[in-house]
């Protein structure tokens, strides 16, 4: 089979793709014909810099997520034509991932679905609509009534949650640091310019999902409304921890902090994440699609951050 190996630190135009062998099935582990795969920032991540650790078996073929069929459920209660989405659990870094054409994956990470959508459109969902409704529902508590702020919503995750949040019914607030963006923002009640301060600019927020992460967390907390539930999912402001942060003196009297790590997938909230899709008639967004022979191209976009929103590759 073809697959993305790596075992350095790799820019976009230097990923090639290999010949390598077909996975051999294993006791509690499955084959899956990967159809298509969505790009992470995390793989970017693997890609430029986290390759170097020692915590990754390298070679490594990178790529936290799929969707496909089962070729071989191997001795699961799995069958053979079941489709399929996997994400997460170690997929891409502690065993090889879905920059591949098959993917040989632990059961507790595969999780069957009932989905009629397009295979590029499915190959959306996986890590990104499952962080999107963790972060929303686990976290958050969101309810129709509430006013959520998404901050850094240009990327995939902010447009995957705006998309869930208002099928539910609330009033969204988004926010992007270049205001070339801003018309991206069009599904948004409200479009801001984000300058790092939102403090005293926003009202009503009663809910907040912060994309951007350390750097300007304490102004998102700052700038809700006494009661509300700020969610830090996202690092896309590069900074990833905040040294100092006293929570006494840097958490407001009456908001709450959490945040969500999205390790853990279930077959149940993967099956409530597809029924909402259906039930609302979602259709999840994606930015570029690419075929896998054009994997080089599909990296490079997402080096050059030339793709608004989902990139994604059909196999």
């Amino acid at each position: 089979m073809k697959a993305v190996m790596l075992d350095k630190i790799t820019e976009g135009r230097d990923v090639v793709l290999s010949e390598v062998p077909i996975p051999e099935v294993r006791p509690g582990w499955v084959l899956v014909k990967v159809r298509a795969f969505g790009l992470n920032h995390s793989e970017k991540l693997l890609r430029l810099n986290e390759i170097r650790g020692s915590h990754i078996q390298k070679p490594i073929i990178p790529g936290i997520e799929c969707v496909g069929e089962i070729v071989d459920p191997s001795d699961t209660d799995l069958t053979v034509g079941q489709k399929v989405c996997a994400l997460m659990g170690g997929m891409g870094r502690s065993f090889n991932g879905s920059y591949a054409e098959y993917a040989l994956l632990p059961r507790r990470i595969v999780f069957p679905v009932e989905s009629d959508l397009p295979w590029e459109a499915l190959g959306a969902v996986p890590e990104t609509y499952f962080t999107a409704w963790g972060s929303l529902f686990e976290c958050l508590r969101l309810a129709p009534e509430d006013c959520l702020l998404i901050r850094g919503a240009t990327c995939a995750l902010g447009y995957a949650a705006m998309q869930i949040a208002k099928a539910l019914g609330c009033r969204v607030t988004a926010t992007t640091h270049r205001e070339s963006k801003l018309p991206l923002l069009a599904d948004a009640d409200e479009a801001v310019l984000d300058d790092g301060g939102l403090t005293g600019k926003i009202h009503g927020v009663t809910k907040a999902l912060d994309l951007v992460g350390p750097r300007n967390l304490r102004d998102t907390l700052t700038a809700v409304d006494k009661g509300s539930i700020v969610c830090q999912t996202g690092l896309l402001g590069g900074v990833y921890a905040l040294n100092g942060f006293d929570p006494i003196k840097d958490i407001p009297n009456g908001v709450y902090l959490t945040g969500f790590f999205s390790n853990y997938p279930t077959q149940k909230v993967m099956d409530e994440l597809f029924a909402f899709l259906s039930k609302t008639n979602l259709t999840p967004k994606y930015g570029k699609v690419f075929d896998f022979e054009h994997i080089k191209d599909a990296v490079s976009s997402q080096d050059e951050g030339s793709a608004d929103g989902k990139i994604v590759v059909k196999c």
